[in-house]
Formats: structure tokens, C-alpha cells, sequence
């Protein structure tokens, strides 16, 4: 479980192809903390640390992951957001995020605010509670974040210098493909009203 609230960008320094997975080394920060079988959120996306070395881990996708979120797409050098899971005494400063992103979206405009930035963000509509609502939450490469403007396939969302400084939306451009995960109450309440109108 996880709060939408990214602690930093690791960067990555490998990739690896074996068989429909992939393993991807990356260089954080916090590394010597870590420990094998922990979990953490990568763009949004949960995933076990396999290996440790020194100041770089090794996380491995399958292809499920890999068809669902972005991490498919990434380079040696791209940075990651990365946030490790959430202490059950902790506060939730953002919102509740699991860690299963639901799909990709592409990024169509990108606007200065004056200081600080607008995203748009379309993707494609699936139903099943995979919508945003105004003043809702999402997680947009795992960064939990507050919907404007939405429409049945976009949203807008506002992006303060911090959160521009210290996650990798300070690479985001029109055409970048981000990772969404929708809020885990919206998507229970559709299933529940799913089920009822049966």
C-alpha cells in the first residue's frame, strides 16, 4: 500500500530481457536501506526487489506489467518515481494507492502556469470505475494528485515546483506516456453498482 507521495527518482543504469520479463537496475538514494522482497512503487507500479549492489537494486517486471503501465517503454538513463510502501502508522498525505496501475495515458499539453505547470492527460476510456471526477484523486506515475477539468477520456492536473523538481514530471512532455492508477473507491463503487444493476 502506498500514498501517492514519491520520495525521489532513481535513475536506470540496466535493463534485461529474460524470456516476456524484464529486470531493471536502478540507482537510489536510499539503496543501502533497502532490503530483498521489499516492495516499492516504480512510475506507479509495484514491484519486489530481487538484488541489491552497492548503490544499485534490481526490480523484474512480467508481461503483464509490462502491457499495462509504461516501464516497458524505459531507457537506460530515464528516471523512475520511486516510494516505498507505506508504514501502517504513517499519515496519508495523499491518497490511498495500491500500486496496480490500471493503464497508460498519454500526455497532450503542457502549460506554464506562471510558476507552476498544467498536464493533460488522455487515455482511453474502459469503464469499470476507471474515470476521474473533479477535485478527485489519481496517480499519474505514481504521484497522487487532485483532477481538473476531467472529461470521459482527459483530465488536467497542477503541478507545484516541488512536485515538478523532485519527480520525473520535470521530463514530461507532450507525447509522454504515464502510468494511471484510479482511485481504488471509485472503482469498488462501479463494480458494486455493476453488480446491482444486474
Amino acid at each position: 500500500m502506498f500514498s501517492g507521495i514519491v520520495e525521489g527518482t532513481a535513475e536506470v543504469v540496466d535493463i534485461r530481457t529474460d524470456r516476456q520479463n524484464k529486470d531493471f537496475t536502478l540507482r537510489a538514494d536510499f539503496c543501502k536501506e533497502l532490503k530483498i522482497d521489499q516492495s516499492i512503487a516504480h512510475n506507479g507500479v509495484c514491484l519486489t526487489v530481487v538484488d541489491i549492489h552497492d548503490d544499485t537494486y534490481t526490480v523484474t517486471a512480467m508481461k503483464e506489467t509490462l502491457d499495462r503501465s509504461n516501464l516497458g517503454l524505459l531507457r537506460v538513463g530515464d528516471l523512475v518515481n520511486l516510494e516505498r510502501s507505506m508504514k501502517p502508522d504513517a499519515l496519508l498525505d495523499g491518497h490511498i494507492v495500491q500500486g496496480h496501475v490500471d493503464q497508460t495515458a498519454v500526455c497532450t499539453a503542457r502549460e506554464d502556469a506562471d510558476g507552476s505547470w498544467y498536464f493533460t492527460f488522455e487515455y482511453e476510456p474502459r469503464g469499470g470505475g476507471l474515470c476521474t471526477v473533479e477535485k478527485g484523486s489519481v496517480a499519474v506515475n505514481g504521484v497522487s494528485l487532485t483532477v481538473c477539468d476531467p472529461t470521459p477520456n482527459s483530465f488536467r492536473v497542477a503541478i507545484i515546483p516541488y512536485t515538478f523538481e523532485h519527480t520525473n514530471f520535470c521530463r514530461l512532455d507532450v507525447g509522454s506516456v504515464v502510468n494511471l492508477e484510479f482511485d481504488i473507491i471509485g472503482k469498488y463503487i462501479a463494480r458494486l453498482m455493476q453488480n446491482y444493476m444486474k
